[in-house]
C-alpha cells in the first residue's frame, strides 16, 4: 500500500476535477452565466445544461453564437469568471464537497494532481481560498492544453507530470463531459455525485468523500 492513510496500492495516482469535485460550485456558476447573459440581454432556461463540463470560449459561443472571435470569447468568458468569483468570495469553505480536505491530507506518498477546464485565476481562487493547493502536486487547467474536455488532453498532461501510465490514473469526475475526458485518456473514474445529472462509464459513484464504500473501493484497485 501507499506510504499514506488511504487505502491504495503504490503505483496508482489520483487525479481530482475542480468544480464539483473540489468545491460544490456548479450552482453558482449557473447563476452567475444567468446574471451575465441578462446583462447582455440574453434569457436562458437551460444554461445547466448547457454549460456542465465545458470551457468557457465553448459558452460564449454557445450561447452568442459560432462566430465570436477568440479575443471576444476570452473576454466574456473573463468577464462572467470574475462575476463568479465576486460571487463565491466568502463562500468557499461552505461549499467544499464533504471530506474532501481529509481525503486529500491522507493521500501522502500518493501522486495527486488536478486536471480541469477551469480558468487559471478560477484554479487559483479555489484552491488558495479552500487551502487546499498544498496537497497537488501537478495543477493542470484548460489554458495549458490546446482541446478541452471531453478530449483527453487535460488527464493526459497530468499523468505524464505525475509521471504514471493513465491507465493507473483514478479520476474523480461529477460531469459525463469529465467522464469522457477521463476514459478517453484510459483512466479508471470515480463519480462524484454532486451534480443532478446521471453519470454513466463510471467505476464508482458517491455521494462525497465521507462515503466509506469510496476507500473500500480503492482498496480494490491495482496496478496494471
Amino acid at each position: 500500500m501507499g506510504f499514506s492513510g488511504l487505502p491504495l496500492a503504490s503505483g496508482l495516482a489520483l487525479i481530482f476535477d475542480l468544480d464539483g469535485v473540489l468545491v460544490d460550485s456548479m450552482p453558482v456558476h449557473t447563476l452567475a452565466w444567468q446574471r451575465y447573459l441578462e446583462q447582455l440581454g440574453i434569457s436562458k432556461d437551460d444554461v445547466a445544461s448547457r454549460m456542465h463540463g465545458r470551457r468557457n470560449d465553448e459558452i460564449v459561443r454557445e450561447f452568442l453564437g459560432p462566430d465570436v472571435t477568440r479575443e471576444t470569447a476570452f473576454e466574456h468568458g473573463a468577464a462572467k469568471e470574475r462575476l463568479f468569483r465576486a460571487m463565491m468570495f466568502g463562500r468557499l469553505s461552505q461549499s467544499m464537497v464533504p471530506g474532501v480536505a481529509g481525503f486529500l491530507s491522507r493521500a501522502r506518498g500518493i501522486p495527486v494532481g488536478l486536471a480541469t477546464n477551469a480558468e487559471p485565476a478560477n484554479v487559483s481562487f479555489v484552491l488558495d481560498g479552500t487551502g487546499l493547493r498544498r496537497w497537488f502536486q501537478e495543477v493542470v487547467d484548460g489554458s495549458q492544453v490546446k482541446r478541452a474536455k471531453p478530449e483527453p488532453d487535460v488527464y493526459l498532461t497530468a499523468a505524464e507530470r505525475l509521471k504514471t501510465a493513465p491507465r493507473n490514473c483514478i479520476v474523480f469526475e461529477d460531469s459525463p463531459v469529465g467522464v469522457a475526458a477521463a476514459r478517453a485518456a484510459g483512466m479508471r473514474v470515480a463519480g462524484v455525485l454532486t451534480h443532478p445529472e446521471p453519470l454513466a462509464n463510471i467505476d464508482f459513484a458517491g455521494p462525497d468523500f465521507l462515503d466509506p464504500e469510496l476507500e473500500r473501493w480503492l482498496a480494490t484497485q491495482r496496478p496494471v
